[in-house]
């Protein structure tokens, strides 16, 4: 299927935004971050301490009096450089390009199915700056299957669960995890959604490079098509 219906299946799945956080306030206000490496207000802060990020990030949303801080999707960021992971010699086979959307706020924020579907898998991604604690998701939606993956979790959220568990829309799977199990982020949800998972299991790329940028952009559309903030 073209990804321009795809895309447009996916908007169309629901008209109203569809909530992945679950905050115990009445009113929930986002804010656009950009993280990108064109943002100059970035290169003041040490990046690779995950305390300096989260004081920076807490300090961003505070004074725009917002709970959730949002964004990333097909961001370039220099952010991944602290990291071997996702390091390279060859500026095009660097990873630095971000395939989801990255919602910031408390560690221990609940966290939701955007959609009724199955657990496809899970798993600890342990590498420095990877998910850490990670959940994938299976939907089938008027015959369409496809799955969201569930980022930076808690170590409890995978202890208790097991590849089938049915899930509901809205439905509790885990919390936001600490940076001492998240990959050493502040605390956020990276959701992403993916057309084929190919051979994947409790992990998929969340981060490519430009020589990659086509594939992945065609097989994890924005996100924000059902989040619609």
């Amino acid at each position: 299927m073209p990804q321009h219906s795809f895309s447009d299946f996916l908007n169309h799945i629901d008209e109203n935004p569809i909530a992945v956080l679950a905050l115990e306030i009445e009113t929930i206000k986002y804010v656009f971050l950009d993280l990108s490496e064109t943002h100059l207000e970035l290169k003041t802060i040490d990046l690779s301490s995950s305390k300096d990020f989260g004081q920076y990030i807490n300090a961003y949303s505070k004074a725009q009096n917002a709970n959730i801080a949002f964004g990333g999707y097909l961001e370039v960021r220099d952010l991944y450089k602290r990291s071997a992971y996702f390091n390279s010699e060859n500026k095009q086979t660097e990873r630095n390009i971000h395939l989801g959307i990255d919602l910031w706020c408390d560690a221990e924020t609940p966290v939701l199915a955007a959609l009724n579907g199955t657990v496809h898998s899970f798993k600890n991604n342990i590498n420095h700056g990877d998910y850490g604690p990670t959940i994938i998701l299976k939907h089938s939606v008027f015959n369409m299957e496809f799955y969201t993956l569930y980022g930076h979790l808690t170590l409890d959220s995978i202890s208790n669960i097991k590849v089938g568990d049915v899930v509901k829309q809205g439905q509790e799977i885990g919390r936001l995890g600490t940076a001492a199990v998240n990959g050493d982020y502040p605390p956020h949800l990276h959701f992403q959604i993916i057309k084929d998972i190919q051979a994947f299991t409790g992990d998929y790329p969340g981060v490519c490079n430009q020589l990659d940028l086509e594939f992945y952009a065609t097989n994890c559309p924005n996100p924000n098509l059902l989040l619609k903030i």
